[in-house]
Formats: structure tokens, sequence, C-alpha cells
């Protein structure tokens, strides 16, 4: 059997992983896609093949796996005996934040992980759980390569006015700056954009990446020149739980006049406001969008005012704008969310085809729009194999 790389994406009680075949050259063919869900609750490790069709699906006691090390571990010795004991050359796994540091994927040692983990607040609900299974792959196989890649990455490239915040120099330069995020996905759009819709290859596109997670990047000829995100993933859209762009006066009331402690305000943000706070039904857009109550309809109508405003300031930061793309969980597969944003767009000169939008096709703006308008499936997973590979080809050109 040909080498393969195993891509790992680590949530908070699930282990999204694929695995590749090093076909020929830089070439990745995915060969299996899985999932190990209900971590520490009901825990249940799926797989499919490059076909679709199921390969394995187990259940496991609650207490046999109680986290992520174990899972990682159980899938790993799965995925062993599924090819028939051949061993990945390496992991690549996604890590949320790699601080000023890390402009690009890294292979993996004792002080890359130390210093990864010093940037756990900077990303709390995503950096433990991003290293988590380095970790235990590293105490299992220390030969292993791991890289990770970072989704700041794709943003360092920003100008030094961008990525500012206006405080003083000294917190600059400890890092306190506008990072962006979903890195990984934009940089996945921007290498198929020159495919999918050449006319924008070297123009001024606003990617949206709208998921659970949810932030725009500005791309002018593949490049991400600003992003809605900063500091931390807090920022910018309002996102499933996270309220997105927050006056800091209101984190000041929470403490003074709420009294509430440091990591209340912490839970808080990150898991009771966004899309759950103003429908006070549900974080999922699948559920607002069936709900007749009217916070679900609030929810849903700041989400695409929100964007079209957000989408505004990113246009006057390029000089302009030329494309529109959607992509991720819910702009690849809402299009009632899609159009909703649309309306918000055709100041941009956005005319939406209904008919295209609905029917899923990849061009949803009709012929006379001003603004062309995209939905581009994302990968990024097979982004993060890509990097692992060339950062082993890399590591073995220098020995």
């Amino acid at each position: 059997m040909a080498d393969l790389i195993l891509v790992v994406n680590a949530g908070s009680s699930s282990l999204k992983f694929e695995v590749f075949e090093i076909a020929g050259g830089d070439v990745l063919q995915r060969l299996l896609k899985g999932r190990f869900e209900g971590v520490g609750t009901h825990p249940r490790l799926t797989a499919k093949d490059k076909r679709g069709e199921l390969v394995f699906d187990e259940t496991f006691p609650p207490g046999e796996v109680s986290g992520l090390p174990e899972a990682i571990l159980h899938t790993s010795s799965r995925l062993r005996d599924h090819f028939e004991g051949a061993h990945p050359v390496a992991v690549g796994h996604r890590v949320v934040h790699g601080g000023p540091l890390y402009g690009a994927p890294v292979l993996v040692d004792d002080s890359v992980l130390e210093y990864l983990e010093r940037l756990t607040s900077l990303a709390p609900l995503h950096q433990p759980n991003n290293l988590a299974p380095i970790r235990a792959l590293r105490q299992r196989a220390p030969g292993l390569p791991q890289v990770a890649c970072f989704d700041t990455a794709f943003h360092r490239r920003h100008s030094e006015i961008a990525d500012r915040y206006a405080i003083p120099e000294s917190l600059y330069k400890e890092g306190v700056r506008r990072y962006g995020f979903h890195g990984l996905s934009y940089e996945y759009i921007a290498s198929q954009i020159p495919h999918r819709a050449p006319e924008l290859a070297g123009g001024r596109v606003v990617v949206a990446h709208l998921g659970s997670g949810a932030s725009l990047c500005a791309m002018a000829a593949g490049r991400s020149v600003d992003s809605t995100m900063g500091f931390t993933a807090l920022d910018g859209l309002p996102m499933g739980t996270r309220p997105g762009q927050l006056d800091p006066g209101v984190v000041l009331y929470l403490l003074t006049e709420k009294r509430m402690e440091v990591k209340a305000v912490e839970r808080f943000l990150y898991n009771e406001c966004g899309l759950k706070g103003l429908s006070g039904i549900s974080n999922d857009v699948r559920d607002l969008l069936g709900s007749a109550e009217p916070g679900a309809e609030l929810a849903l109508d700041f989400f695409a005012y929100r964007v079209g405003c957000l989408t505004g300031a990113l246009a006057a930061a390029m000089g302009g704008i030329d494309g529109f793309v959607f992509t991720a969980g819910i702009g690849e597969n809402s299009p009632e969310i899609r159009e909703r944003i649309a309306r918000k767009l055709t100041w941009l000169g956005l005319e939406l085809d209904l008919a295209a939008n609905h029917s899923g096709a990849p061009l949803i703006s009709t012929r006379k729009s001003r603004l062309a308008c995209f939905v581009v499936p994302t990968d990024e997973e097979l982004m993060i194999g890509r990097h692992t590979l060339a950062a082993l080809r890399s590591s073995a050109r220098s020995e």
C-alpha cells in the first residue's frame, strides 16, 4: 500500500478524521472519512470509504472513551486494523491559534507544543481540544511526525494597519493583535477560485465561511487582506453561541455591575450568546428556520444584517468588490440564509438568481448582476493533508 496521511480535526466532544493516500508526487487521494462523536457520553466511531460506503460503525461504553486522547488512540488502532497494519507516515492537525510566532504549518516538537499550550486563553474552546490528540499520539508513537496547521496562518500577511488595535505598542509586541481565523478554509477557497470562478482569480472577493463559527475574509488576488475575526474567535459576525462584534464596555458591565467572575464571563461569551442568545431557542440555523417564534426571526435577520454590514467594511478595505463566495455548513447548504444575505448586498450590485440558489448551482447570481456570487464547498481536511505532506517533504530535504 502507498504511504498514508492521517488528518485530525478535534472538537470539544468529537473528532473528525480523514485518511489520504499519497498517490504520486504531491497528489493526495481521500480513502476514508470518519468521525468519533459523543466522546464522554455516548461514544460512537463511524467511517465511510471514498465511495461513501460505511466501513465501520462502533459504539463504546462512556468510561472507555472519556476524552479526546482515548478517542484518537481508539481511532488510530481501528484504522491500523482496517488498513492491515499500515501506519500513517504523518498526522496533520487543525490547530486554531498559532499566535504571532507561527505563520505556516510546523512539525510538532516539545517546544512547539509548549508554545501552543500557552495560547489556550486566546481560543479556550478550541486550542485544548486541538492539542489533546497531538499529546496522546506523541506518547503512543513518539517517532511519528505530526504537523500543526493553523487557522490563523492564512491571514498573517495582512498589513500592519489591518492587524492593529488602537492600544499601546507594548501590547502589540506581546501579540495582542488581530489574527483572523478559519484560515484553512479560506486558503482552500483561494486555491479553488481560479478553477471555479476564473474571472475572480485576480479580483477582490469577500468569502463568507458560515457555520457554527462564522466569519468573512476579504481576498485580493487570492490573498487575505482583512477578516472579521480578531484577537480571538469571538469577534466579527454573530455565531451559533458567540456574540461577534461587541463593545468592550459590555464585558466591563458584566464584571462590575453584574458581578460575574471572569470564567463565568468567558463561558457566557463562548456558550450563551450569538443565535442562541438572540433567539432564546437554539444555536442551530435549521431549528430557527423551522420555528415560528419571534426570537428565531430576530436572530436570523440580525445574522444577515451583520453579514451585510461587515461585507461593506471589507469591500472598503479592498477598495471595491468583484465577487462574493458562500462556503461552510450554512453557506453551502442553506439557500434561505443565502437569500436573506443577498438582499443585504443588492446595493453592491448583487442580483440573486433564485432558481440557481435553490437548486444548489455553483453560480447563484444572474448574468446581469454586477457582483458575481458563488457557492464553493470548502475542504479544510484536504488543505491540512497538503500542508502535512509539504512539511514532511521539507523535513526530509533538510536532513
